[in-house]
Parts: structure tokens; sequence; C-alpha cells
């Protein structure tokens, strides 16, 4: 593309004059930098863009983009009032604008995203509609599955638009994307034409980027005030924002978008409500109901926490796209299980073990409460907290613990930078400030796959292990290294070695033992 064609699609951009120039690639790396390229200069958490544009025009960009002044380039520069919303742009025209020719459900939310994106996506396939998906473990185009990263954010508005173009390239009409709140905050899918905006909950996360609760939540709402009614596509799909009734988001997010509202909830109140929940070991079944249906589900999935998703992936099928009811209720039950949520782990011991990513107060909460149900023995919990993240949740998540299971295991959980006997402190304390004492109804055990050893040897028959906190992810960072780690295999092999069965070996980390 000529560099004025790419640029004319920038609001407030200061240029005149530029120069004809052929624009072979945009990128906001300037390692990736090849002859031609547009690099943008973007601001981030540990590096400033800007202080690599010698690098970028060195390795033969033909024009940058930034926020700064800039002197003795030459070649074109464009400034910009935001690079990040600049680069979403210009990912978009790069690709050909492809939301446009897709329908587009974001879905956000602190808890539940993952969970509720591929409820729907298994809907949307019993429809027989041809759909994509980008969550932030993966991306589904066709039959192929694309890892999307190590730790859970939306991809970069390059990688975001270049799915959406492979999808539309595919023949896909469909594409859900799991929405995080600092993929909103960065710009990430600010060039995306969405048509549906999905909500699981607002709660208490990543405190330490946003600032506050209100912060937090002012990201979040971006994904509603993005829906723009005015812009229809040819599907004719009403511009719809799905919004949870139980939530304490629910009014606040009414106040922040010009579109149609549905709601869905627990009580009769809501647009789509569930009746005669029932919960078990061998998931859910539950009526959904709405304005002229009423429909039986049921779910593989496991813990009364997920009607809320399925009521949200069922309200954004049916009352957002217009599937039936009946066929929704299909979708649901095929899906059997979302990696790392609420997983099981069963070499024949004699109690229970499973493994799910709760890493938040609330799903923490959720996650134990829901494990209480399934066990006559003891809950044993094993879970740490994130480093160089929301420090306040350190000593809630502890605190919810020291509640509702009768042992508690403080271990790593990503520490990088910070000590993690710190981190274990702060954790401490919260355990010790809700009546927990050391020794006894808690444990600190720096190397996770010595406290889960420590768990599986405590548990006795009837009792129940749940490791939290890491789910599918496949690597811990400790410093600024990516060390493998999955939680799902560290359990196996903890429990091979306990039964003297064939299994996996432990995963090795700094912590473990020599």
């Amino acid at each position: 593309m000529h560099l004025v064609e790419l640029i004319d699609n920038l609001n407030q951009s200061e240029h005149c004059g530029l120069p004809e120039v052929e624009i072979t690639s945009v990128t906001a790396d300037s390692r990736r930098v090849q002859q031609g390229a547009l690099f943008v200069a973007v601001r981030g958490g540990n590096a400033d863009g800007h202080e690599f544009i010698p690098a970028a025009v060195a390795s033969g960009a033909a024009a940058v983009v930034g926020e700064k002044s800039a002197t003795g380039l030459q070649i074109p520069y464009i400034r910009v009032p935001d690079s990040r919303s600049a680069l979403a742009d210009l990912s978009a025209a790069w690709h050909g604008y492809p939301s446009q020719a897709l329908v587009v459900i974001g879905i956000t939310g602190t808890d539940g995203k993952s969970t509720t994106a591929n409820l729907l996506f298994e809907i949307l396939k019993e429809a027989g509609i041809p759909t994509g998906v980008i969550t932030t473990v993966n991306a589904v185009i066709g039959d192929e599955v694309l890892d999307t990263g190590l730790h859970v954010t939306t991809p970069d508005a390059l990688e975001v638009q270049g799915y959406l173009r492979r999808m539309v390239t595919a023949g896909l009409t469909h594409c859900i994307l799991e929405t995080t709140s600092h993929g909103l905050a960065q710009h990430r899918v600010s060039a995306i034409d969405f048509d549906l905006a999905v909500v699981t909950n607002i709660t208490h996360e990543h405190l330490d980027y946003h600032g506050s609760y209100e912060g937090y939540f002012n990201a979040k709402a971006m994904l509603f005030e993005q829906l723009n009614p005015t812009k229809a596509k040819a599907a004719g799909l009403i511009k719809t924002a799905i919004l949870n009734r139980d939530d304490r988001s629910y009014e606040p997010l009414r106040g922040r978008t010009r579109s149609r509202v549905v709601d869905y909830g627990l009580s009769d109140r809501a647009d789509v409500h569930a009746d005669a929940v029932q919960s078990g070991l061998d998931g859910l079944n539950l009526e959904i109901r709405g304005s002229g249906y009423r429909v039986a589900v049921h779910s593989p999935l496991v813990g009364a926490y997920n009607v809320s998703n399925i009521l949200a992936a069922f309200s954004a099928a049916v009352e957002g796209l217009g599937i039936a009811p009946a066929l929704a209720a299909k979708g649901i039950a095929h899906l059997g299980g979302v990696p790392g949520r609420m997983e099981q782990i069963d070499l024949g011991q004699p109690f229970t073990a499973i493994v799910d990513f709760a890493h938040t107060p609330n799903a923490l909460k959720r996650a134990l409460e829901t494990a209480r149900e399934f066990t006559p023995g003891r809950l044993i919990a094993v879970f740490g907290s994130a480093g160089l993240r929301d420090r306040a949740k350190r000593r809630l998540m502890a605190e919810v613990s020291a509640e509702l299971a009768d042992l508690t295991i403080l271990t790593a959980e990503d520490p990088r930078t910070e000590p993690l006997e710190a981190i274990l402190a702060e954790m401490a304390a919260g355990a010790e400030a809700e009546g927990a004492l050391e020794g006894e109804t808690f444990l600190r055990i720096p190397d996770r796959g010595e406290a889960l050893r420590r768990a599986v040897a405590i548990a006795e028959p009837g009792d129940l292990v749940i490791a939290c906190g890491k789910g599918h992810e496949q690597s811990m960072c400790f410093g600024t290294t990516e060390y493998p780690w999955d939680d799902r295999i560290a359990l196996t092999a903890a429990l091979s070695e306990l039964l003297g069965v064939e299994g996996p070996q432990m995963p090795r980390l700094p912590t473990s033992p020599a």
C-alpha cells in the first residue's frame, strides 16, 4: 500500500505533502522492521518505541508514526496523539478492514470469558455458522489452531487484524473475540467493528495496571462504547450489549452503551434467566426462559457459577444472533469442558484432584465453594499470586481460602522479578487475618511441585485437592524467564509418584530441590 493511502485512515494525524512511498509492512517492533516497513513507535510499560526509531530507520523503515516530536529524519514522520490507537487503525487498514466482513462478538469480564467464548463457539457450530475464535489461549480458524501466547491477554492489534483477515479469506462469517481489559485499554481492538458485546462480570483484578476498580471498569466499558448502532452491516443484525443483571457492572454499563441491551441473570427480572438449576459432578441441569421460549439445558461443565456463563452465551446466540433456543441448548451440551477449568485428574487415587484457572478472589471463592460441594472430606487448596500484578488480591485470595478450605498451601505463581518470599508473606498475613494458623491450617511451600506433592500426600480418602491459578497455562515466569510448566502435568506427576504408577516427570522450576 502507499503511505498516503494508509495514513489517510488515521484521525488527527499531522501530515501533509507526503511522498508516494510504497509500504511493504506495518510493525511496532523495531526488530521486525524490513525494507519498506512503516514503523509505529509505541510507548510501553518497559520500553518506549520512540527510542528505537534510529534502529528502525537503519533496518530500512520507509516511514515512522509516533507521538513525540522528531527532527532530522530522512524519511517521512507522521505525528499522532496516540500511537497505540494509530497502530490499531493502521492494522485494520493494512488488512482491509476485515471486521466489516464478519459478525464480531466481543466477550469481556474478569472471570468466565474463555468458558463463555467456548460455549458460544459450540452453539454457532451446532447452528452451522462458520465461526472463528480468538481467545487468550489460541485462535481457531477453520481447522487451524494457533497459539496466541504464553499468558492471558488479547493479542496485539496487528495479530488480531491478521487473524480476522485469515477468517474472511477462509470463508468464515462470524468471529468470537475474547477481549481483556489490557487489550481494550491498549487499543488492541479499538479498530474492530463489533456487533455484540458480552460481559461476564467485573470484579477485583488488574488494579496494578488500572489503578482502581473504576479504572478497570472504564477499560471494560470501552467495548460497550465501541458498539455503534448507526453502523449496520450487511447481515442486518442490531448492535446489542449482553449484560449480567446479577453483577455490579450492570447499571453502570447500561449507561455506557448506545446500543440495544439484553440482560441475563438468575432471577426472572432478567430478559433471559435460569430456573430449576441442579449442579453435580456430572455437570449442570437447568431451564432457560426468555420471551416466548422455555428450554431444558444440560451442560457437562462443573460448578453452579457456570450457569452465568451458559446464560451469557445463550443470550448472545438467541437474543443477539437469532439462533433457535433448542439449537443453542444442543450446542451448550457439546462442550465437555474447558482446559484447566475444574479439570479432574484421575489416576485411581482415593480422593478427588482438580486443576482450575481461578486466579482472582472472586474466581477462587467460586471454585472453592464448588469444590466443597463435591467432597465429604477435607478441601485442600494450592495456589499463589503473581508478581508485578495486583498486590491487593494476594491478601484477599488467602483470606478466601482460609475461610473456605480446610488446608491452604501457598506457593509460587509467576513471581517474575518480585521476591517469592515477600509475595508469600503478604498472602500468609491475609490467611492469618482470617484466623488461619501456619503449620496447621495453612503452609508456605515456595516450590509449586513440592506444594502439589505435599497436598496429595496429605490427602485422605474422600478429600479433594484443588490446584488453582495456572489452569491451562504452559509456563511460569521467574525473573524474566518463562519456565515450562503445566499444572495438569505437575499434578499428574505428583499423583503418579504417590501411587507408584507410570506418569510424567515433575516439571522443574528455579525453586525445585536439587
